[in-house]
């Protein structure tokens, strides 16, 4: 039984993800691009000047990056690697058992959040981005969507994960 509710729990965190982006993106796309005082590229303040919501068609990957590529390696590069690195970290997750819930969550999450985008790279040939972040010169992001914010908050709840591992490890040893 706790085998089933673990993969449950991986199921669940994935369709979830891949939900609520889908939903965002539904939502950006309907609301953002047919509303005729709103083109696309145009800024919405969410909240000030520091979160901003608009709507990019990106073409490549994180930040654009690829976009300039001839359309078979961006297949290949944008579809097909991702493609199965996924099904390889999918195969992972299910199989490792020592995999503790942050790990199980961050990695679900980088599946999601990576199936998200394929998944508008091959119905749309594109992927919407609509979220910005500028603090004032401080900190500041690149256009990105809720999928992109998945696969970040999961890499950075496994580079905690790996910190918090490694004493461990340590006193063991000793």
């Amino acid at each position: 039984m706790k085998q089933n509710k673990r993969n449950a729990f991986i199921i669940l965190v994935i369709v979830l993800t891949i939900a609520i982006d889908q939903i965002s993106k539904v939502l950006v796309r309907k609301h953002i691009i047919l509303r005729t005082e709103v083109n696309p590229g145009d800024r919405i303040p969410l909240i000030g000047d520091a979160f901003i919501m608009m709507n990019v068609e990106n073409t490549g990957a994180f930040l654009g990056m690829g976009s300039e590529l001839n359309e078979t390696l961006r297949i290949v590069l944008l579809l097909i690697l991702p493609i199965l690195v996924l099904g390889f970290v999918l195969r992972h997750i299910f199989k490792d058992k020592s995999l503790d819930n942050w790990s199980l969550f961050a990695f679900a999450s980088i599946i999601g959040g990576g199936i998200a985008n394929v998944f508008d790279r091959i119905v749309f040939g594109k992927v919407t981005d609509f979220l910005f972040i500028d603090l004032g010169g401080v900190f500041r992001t690149g256009i990105f969507n809720l999928a992109d914010l998945s696969v970040t908050t999961g890499m950075i709840i496994l580079l905690l994960t790996s910190f918090k591992k490694k004493p461990n490890k340590l006193k063991n040893r000793g």
